[in-house]
């Protein structure tokens, strides 16, 4: 067996992500960023005082940046060796948080527009389902893909009442049925609405347990929270391939 050294600061080992959670009272049922049984790896979770839902989503605020940087980097401590969060919006925080640590930092669904314009022709459109059409401005998606050379096109849930009671408005209660259905809806009027649509993007943590039904729906590619955390988190555990030849 070989000699392992404690980690100042590590209360815990063997965590590959870390996830940055905003204060919510919201559900987290498999598939959400927030359940961690959505992961085939281990991952830790670390909340941030101050930082919430109506501030961040509704209303634009960056708040509590020394609390963000200070929970960054106590994961880092821990030894996680990516960072993530459980808002597209925070992306707000993403020049913040990767000056602050020296691991991979991806704060938002969002970083994922620039590769997916990649993949498809010029003149062809990305779909974005969010958490906040009006929030979901042009300033967001500058800062998400300076320069963009594609059309993003944008859809809102805030007006579906499943969405809102359950993730805008924290009721506490959340239908996964009507959730579904509502982020089928949206998604496949948008697509409806603009034919030129090749990809799709949930934006908001709380939708990838129902990117399998907007797919099944639109028979279009689907990005989250989820395809970008497995991404990053397959080249910081890079597998050593064995087989037959």
């Amino acid at each position: 067996m070989p000699i392992y050294h404690g980690r100042r600061g590590a209360q815990s080992y063997g965590h590959d992500i870390g996830i940055l959670l905003m204060e919510c009272f919201n559900p987290f049922p498999p598939g959400d960023v927030g359940n961690a049984s959505t992961y085939g790896y281990p991952v830790l979770y670390e909340t941030v005082e101050g930082v919430t839902i109506e501030s961040l989503v509704e209303r634009g605020e960056t708040a509590a940046i020394d609390a963000m940087v200070a929970a960054a980097r106590k994961l880092e401590r821990e030894g996680v060796k990516a960072i993530t969060s459980d808002c597209g919006y925070m992306l707000a925080y993403q020049d913040l948080v990767a000056a602050a640590v020296s691991v991979p930092v991806m704060m938002s669904s969002l970083l994922q527009l620039r590769f997916m314009g990649s993949l498809i022709p010029p003149g062809a459109e990305i779909g974005l389902v969010c958490a906040h059409e009006e929030r979901m401005n042009a300033g967001v998606l500058d800062r998400a893909w300076p320069g963009r050379d594609r059309t993003v096109r944008v859809a809102g849930m805030q007006d579906c009442p499943g969405f809102r009671e359950a993730i805008l408005d924290e009721q506490g209660r959340l239908d996964t049925d009507q959730v579904e259905a509502e982020t089928v809806a949206v998604a496949t009027a948008l697509v409806e609405r603009h034919p030129g649509i090749r990809m799709l993007l949930l934006e908001c943590s709380n939708l990838p347990p129902y990117s399998a039904a907007v797919q099944k729906a639109t028979g279009l590619p689907v990005f989250d929270f989820i395809t970008m955390i497995d991404h990053v988190r397959a080249a910081i555990a890079r597998p050593v391939f064995t087989g037959r030849y």
